[in-house]
């Protein structure tokens, strides 16, 4: 592939809802710019940007895919993303690497969820977008109604280029509203000029005049001749057309049908002709050595900086670091610093990814989007520099998971191989996370959804031949007493030769705090306890709190106070002593009225205003305690509620069900509080035999 100067290059991201046709449209855009001879189908596994075997068998994207298309002289990186919620950490890195958005509507489904999380998205990162409308060749698919909605939401921003044309129902045409006229298509995405219908005139005339509302606005001397009745050249709309579609303050609507390669030529022109290049937009890092704001701006004469962006790891591919020249030229053999890890790397060959497929190039210009091979060191967020501007770029926000599951493996010698795995695939997907609960001896795996811990699981079996199983997780119960007890408790063993004695009287009280296990006092008078013995009446009751009396789960907020006993003179040892403790906790624990504490989470949840009530609904009856509701913007609210960290196993899944995929959720830990009597009856249940063991 040939070297691109900056203003020669745009990086374009596809967005919008699962379904809508992202990867048909860029299969679209690939064929017609030469890159394939044929045209592949999602449903047949064979397109260029869904090439991974999970994406081939599901029949949907999974990640994101970077398909360079060189249309009129323009480099044009599409960056092919997932429209699944749960695989919404893709989409946020490509989001964070382009410089414009596509936001894909499905003509048939209309403006959905993930339309508006898109938008959200590129509210976020400032990003120029317009709009296109698939499957135009449907029947019964109202692009007017389309428009419509979309303007709703959106307000005068939006502006449609294009009307289609219809006969019989059937898609036969468009109208081009900058140049005023109609097109008529006589075999797939071949044209001809034709006059605009009349039933049309009504809305083109509407439309038009958005359009050269729109255009008025950018100079006084275009005002003037707005209200004089003038005329504008098309050169003169697209010329302001781009200056407002740059700014953000215009976004158009466009249409088409991938399939039949309709709409897709005139598209590939509009992100040519009114998406802004790299250098119109702005970067800004800091120098690490000196804390000066280095202004890259996508400058080629400024010093080397990239940032990766996305990491693939493939077993059958190796590992790509997908990176953005944020300045200068990166070349080939380059040695650049990781500002991050502190350390020099040198680069050897630098490639554009076709999908799977690796292209070499010489050399990535500022702005442009490329990959190196095979750097262990790299991570997703890592900014390379030259040593001597060591310029760093902060890292984009990607979503927190907080859907989480139990694994196992099941075969037990493949441990290693799992975690193995777990950890490559950590550094791809970075809303995965792998925790070690050492509390409550488990394994977590967390995902963004149970569809994408499916997806996970499935990709160990099939890529790394490994195993596991998934469960509910356990839940971190605590266990403390709320009365005061007295135990007087003798540990005596006669053995032949020297025997075990080990006396001790203690009280067990609760101590207040929660956050620790236990507050050991000694007021032992008249030696009948030796010094000596004290640490191990402090160890035996380190070695008691770890597995509770009542349920085996941890202990808190239990003061212990050693106030008499006695001991032998030959048969007293650190062990005697230690035993009657132990046995004296157990004792003095149940009698203290001991009960079970369960962790309450602090729960955000954003859905809008008009599922409110469902939600607070579901909230009672997972014995959640709604603390207020705040009003977010755009027609949101915030319900902030304390929850049961055992009721929110799966909430993920129902909440969308309930907000139509709307609604999210955060949480974070908050505190221990005392279960209900029935809550702490079924673990006393459930665990008995843990406690019989001495297990946790």
């Amino acid at each position: 592939m040939d070297v691109f100067r900056t203003d020669r290059i745009r990086n374009v991201v596809l967005l919008g809802h699962g379904g809508a046709g992202k990867t048909t449209l860029t299969e679209a855009m690939a064929y017609l710019s030469g890159i394939t001879n044929r045209l592949g189908k999602v449903t047949d596994g064979n397109t260029i940007s869904d090439y991974d075997k999970e994406e081939i068998k599901r029949k949907f994207s999974i990640s994101t895919s970077t398909v360079p298309v060189v249309w009129d002289k323009v480099k044009v990186n599409i960056l092919d993303t997932p429209g699944f919620f749960d695989f919404v950490g893709e989409a946020e890195e490509a989001v964070a690497a382009a410089d414009a958005a596509v936001i894909v509507i499905s003509g048939k489904s209309g403006v959905q969820v993930g339309t508006q999380k898109a938008w959200e998205l590129c509210e976020k990162y400032r990003l120029p977008r317009m709009f296109f409308v698939t499957e135009m060749d449907m029947d019964d698919v109202s692009y007017r109604q389309v428009v419509e909605d979309l303007t709703e939401l959106y307000g005068k921003r939006i502006a449609p280029l294009h009307m289609p044309l219809r006969e019989d129902g059937k898609f036969v045409g468009y109208i081009n509203i900058v140049k005023n006229k109609g097109r008529r298509y006589i075999e797939k995405d071949k044209k001809e000029e034709c006059e605009v219908p009349e039933y049309s005139k009504e809305y083109l005339e509407k439309y038009r005049e958005i359009l050269l509302e729109a255009v008025a606005e950018t100079s006084e001397e275009f005002m003037d001749r707005y209200f004089a009745g003038e005329e504008f050249s098309v050169t003169e709309i697209s010329a302001a057309l781009s200056m407002c579609v740059g700014d953000g303050s215009l976004v158009p609507v466009c249409m088409g049908s991938p399939v039949n390669l309709q709409g897709v030529k005139i598209l590939l022109d509009d992100i040519c002709g009114y998406f802004p290049s790299p250098n119109l937009r702005e970067r800004a890092g800091i120098v690490k050595s000196t804390s000066e704001i280095f202004e890259a701006d996508y400058d080629f004469t400024m010093p080397k900086s990239a940032q990766v962006f996305k990491t693939i790891v493939d077993p059958f591919i190796g590992k790509y670091s997908l990176l953005k020249v944020c300045s200068g030229v990166i070349k080939s053999g380059d040695t650049l610093y990781n500002v991050e890890r502190e350390e020099e790397l040198k680069i050897g060959k630098l490639y554009v990814m076709e999908g799977s497929k690796p292209i070499e190039v010489p050399e990535l210009h500022a702005g442009d989007i490329g990959a190196v091979a095979k750097i262990n060191e790299l991570r997703t967020g890592d900014t390379l520099a030259t040593k001597a501007v060591p310029v760093f770029y902060g890292k984009p926000e990607i979503s927190i998971p907080y859907t989480c599951k139990r694994y196992k493996a099941v075969n037990k010698a493949d441990m290693d191989k799992i975690s193995q795995a777990l950890s490559k695939m950590c550094q791809e997907d970075l809303t995965m996370k792998v925790v070690n609960d050492s509390a409550n001896r488990q394994t977590l795996l967390y995902g963004m959804g149970d569809q994408h811990i499916d997806v996970i699981v499935s990709k160990l079996q099939e890529q790394y031949k490994v195993n596991v199983e998934l469960s509910k997780p356990k839940v971190a119960f605590r266990e403390t007493i709320r009365k005061k007890s007295d135990i007087d408790k003798k540990y005596k063993k006669q053995s032949g030769g020297h025997g075990q004695y080990g006396h001790v009287k203690m009280t067990f009280e609760p101590s207040g705090d929660l956050d620790t296990p236990y507050v050991f006092e000694q007021i032992v008078v008249g030696g009948a306890v030796p010094k000596n013995y004290f640490p191990a009446v402090e160890k035996g009751l380190q070695e008691s709190v770890v597995s509770g009396p009542l349920a085996a789960y941890p202990v808190v907020g239990v003061k212990a106070v050693l106030y008499d006993g006695s001991y032998h003179p030959v048969d007293s040892s650190e062990m005697a002593f230690k035993t009657a403790t132990k046995m004296a906790f157990k004792d003095g624990f149940l009698a203290a009225s001991p009960v079970l504490l369960e962790p309450i989470v602090n729960m955000q949840i954003r859905v809008p205003d008009k599922f409110t009530g469902d939600v607070m609904g579901d909230l009672n009856k997972r014995r959640g305690r709604v603390l207020g509701m705040n009003p977010d913007k755009q027609g949101y609210t915030i319900v902030e509620a304390d929850v049961p960290e055992l009721e929110i196993y799966g909430y993920a899944t129902v909440l969308r069900s309930m907000t139509g995929g709307a609604g999210d959720f955060s949480y974070t830990f908050a505190r221990y509080e005392q279960a209900p009597g029935d809550v702490q009856e079924r673990e006393i249940e459930a665990r008995a035999s843990k406690v019989d063991k001495g297990e946790e």
